[in-house]
């Protein structure tokens, strides 16, 4: 019997070009609203926002102001796909994987993203938003839980991730883990990971299939 394999990937960092959007739009948020936290923005990559407020935003107004600031910024968001994605995923698809996308991010971005670039929907089987989790990466739930709608084992799974938090909850779900250096230091990531790449489409299905062996 052929064992399903499947790519889980990671949104930001990973599929769209959005993080260094979003680090100066917490860098901002920090100065506005001072963590004490140093290199904020980055030490949040990979939190959904509900664990970022409960963390370093325990004032309701203060979260209220910041919410709206990002329901702004999102809906005003340009950022794009990642060149060659789109092929790279198909090929991927064409050569048996099972795809999806595991984000922190919440639903209505989700949609005003898919309303913008519907191919990215297209691309994969699931989608998991922070309204399928209740635990935020580097929980492993969001990959299990793809993994499970997808009907694979964690462990016949490739996960992509550009952040730290992202590649603990991938390596915790038992998954094979390509570390992607958009977001962190090639040499940083290099050591956590099974596979470490300058960019997503720098991976094959061959590529994928050799860390299994």
């Amino acid at each position: 019997m052929t064992t399903k394999r499947a790519v889980l990937f990671d949104l930001d960092g990973v599929i769209i070009d959005s993080e260094s959007l979003y680090t100066v739009f917490w860098n901002d948020m920090d100065r506005l609203y001072p963590t004490g936290v140093e290199n904020f923005a980055k030490v949040i990559k990979g939190s959904t926002l509900p664990r970022i407020f409960e963390t370093y935003f325990p004032d309701m107004e203060v979260r209220e102001h910041i919410n709206s600031l990002l329901v702004k910024f999102e809906a005003e968001m340009q950022a794009e796909l990642f060149p060659g994605i789109c092929d790279m995923i198909e090929g991927l698809r064409a050569a048996g994987f099972a795809t999806a996308i595991v984000t922190s991010s919440n639903l209505p971005k989700m949609q005003k993203l898919f309303a913008r670039l519907p191919q990215i929907e297209k691309l994969v089987d699931v989608v998991l938003t922070d309204a399928d989790v209740e635990k935020s990466k580097p929980d492993p739930e969001g990959y299990r839980k793809a993994a499970e709608r997808l009907g694979c084992r964690p462990e016949d799974c490739v996960v992509f991730e550009d952040s730290f938090a992202g590649i603990e909850a991938g390596r915790r779900a038992g998954g094979k883990v390509v570390g992607v250096a958009t977001t962190n230091d090639y040499s940083d990531i290099a050591p956590l990971v099974d596979m470490a790449v300058n960019n997503t489409t720098d991976v094959s299905a061959a590529d994928l299939l050799g860390l299994f062996d």
